[in-house]
């Protein structure tokens, strides 16, 4: 009597581990096809990645440190003129 009991287990546990398995497929492929629709959409899209926004974003911190050095020295030489005349 113990051996149908075991190999309707053993089903049982086949029958999960194939289920689980199958639900790990199906997983990877809708995370590939819900990636694959997020790219497709952002490409039509007029956005810009990561490196380029951080470029940009480096290129305009970088002119608002040499605007600053300017009008700095802009009024420093507007005193001078104006301690000379």
């Amino acid at each position: 009597m113990q051996e149908p009991r075991s190999r309707l287990a053993d089903d049982l546990n086949r029958l999960f581990n194939d289920a689980a398995g199958l639900a790990g497929g199906l997983r990877r492929e809708v995370e590939t096809l819900v990636r694959t629709q997020m790219e497709r959409m952002l490409s039509k899209m007029d956005v810009v990645s990561r490196e380029e926004f951080e470029a940009a974003r480096d290129m305009a911190a970088l002119a608002r440190e040499q605007n600053e050095k300017l009008e700095k020295r802009i009024a420093d030489l507007e005193a001078r003129i104006g301690k000379g005349a």
